[in-house]
């Protein structure tokens, strides 16, 4: 589950990721991550799509102001574009979504909103990226979410889109 990230600032951003050396460019246009890859047994998805319709219902549409950029370095090779406004409406959704019971998913590290624009690439790579998106910015409203879905092959496809406040 993600929000998209509206054009211009979408293709631009996931250009600068592919320009970085990142193949993960070609398959994932830049989102803001709410649940991250998860596998949900195809005769839940609709008890899960269900849910995911209550917790859309449940967050009113929200702004999202992208600015600046950020790391995970030196615990993972990444660089992203940091959210400045949006962050709790992000993780107030993020945990919502994990209520479900058909939504089992252990995660490495705690729920952070961001862009990744550049991930395991070499670290001249990483730096570059991180000073040419240092004066990013960029606002824009959120009214849904998408769940999205990947066969193994291939970019992610989007499933369903869910409008916030129902």
């Amino acid at each position: 589950m993600a929000i998209d990230i509206p054009e211009p600032w979408g293709s631009a951003l996931t250009r600068r990721r592919a320009e970085a050396g990142d193949p993960q460019a070609a398959w994932t246009p830049a989102h803001v991550t709410l649940l991250g890859p998860t596998e949900v047994d195809t005769d839940a998805l609709p008890a899960v799509e269900k849910h995911l319709e209550s917790v859309a219902s449940a967050q009113p549409p929200f702004v999202v102001h992208l600015r600046g950029t950020g790391t995970f370095r030196p615990v993972t090779e990444v660089v992203f574009v940091s959210l400045a406004m949006g962050i709790s409406e992000c993780e107030l959704l993020a945990e919502a979504i994990t209520r479900s019971p058909d939504i089992q998913r252990d995660s490495r590290f705690p729920y952070h909103p961001h862009v990744t624009v550049a991930q395991d690439v070499a670290p001249e790579a990483l730096d570059a990226v991180f000073d040419d998106l240092a004066g990013f910015s960029a606002r824009f409203p959120v009214a849904s979410f998408t769940l999205f879905s990947h066969g193994g092959e291939g970019p992610w496809r989007p499933r369903r889109d869910f409008p916030l406040g129902g």
